[in-house]
């Protein structure tokens, strides 16, 4: 049985939404989005927010119960104030710099890689070795990040290459002589 799924997700002030047969949208500060709900999940505008109950009680229905109503809540919270990630890049000489919209990067290979946010995704290089990637949609903002850190992700020697602000690498014994 989904706990997260029985709670109603509500609606935060200045974010106006609205849910027509499967479709929820929510509009706010920040811009607007839209969720197609499966139609295995019942979706209904209440007094105290949006509330989502499965249409019976299979296996299918319960499974995508929770995970509907995370969704609502995402692109109320986006609308609202937004998401972001935090990577860092650790390595003698590795370093990204912002080259109009264009995200450069310098990862010890023989060339620079060049990556190009897609619409709605804003990235900023406050400091030669820190990334940030925001908007409104958490999972494009995710998969964006996902995309740069795949570039070089964390060697686990010493611990260079592209990782997120808040992961934690394990580190290996080296050689021994």
């Amino acid at each position: 049985m989904s706990r997260i799924g029985k709670k109603p997700v509500p609606v935060p002030e200045g974010v106006t939404a609205s849910v027509d047969g499967q479709t929820v949208r929510a509009k706010g500060p920040k811009g607007e989005l839209t969720f197609v709900v499966n139609d295995e999940v019942l979706v209904k505008l209440d007094d105290d927010g949006i509330k989502v109950d499965p249409r019976d009680q299979s296996k299918d229905a319960r499974s995508k119960w929770g995970m509907s109503r995370t969704m609502i809540g995402n692109i109320l919270d986006g609308v609202k104030s937004g998401f972001e990630k935090r990577l860092e890049i650790t390595g003698v000489g590795y370093r990204a710099a912002m080259q109009g919209k264009k995200l450069q990067l310098s990862l010890g290979f023989s060339h620079e890689v060049v990556y190009e946010a897609p619409e709605g995704i804003e990235i900023a290089v406050p400091k030669p070795t820190e990334i940030v990637v925001s908007g409104i949609d958490n999972q494009k903002v995710g998969q964006v990040a996902a995309e740069i850190r795949k570039y070089r992700g964390p060697e686990p020697y010493k611990g260079k290459g592209v990782r997120y602000a808040d992961e934690r690498i394990v580190r290996k014994e080296g050689k021994k002589k």
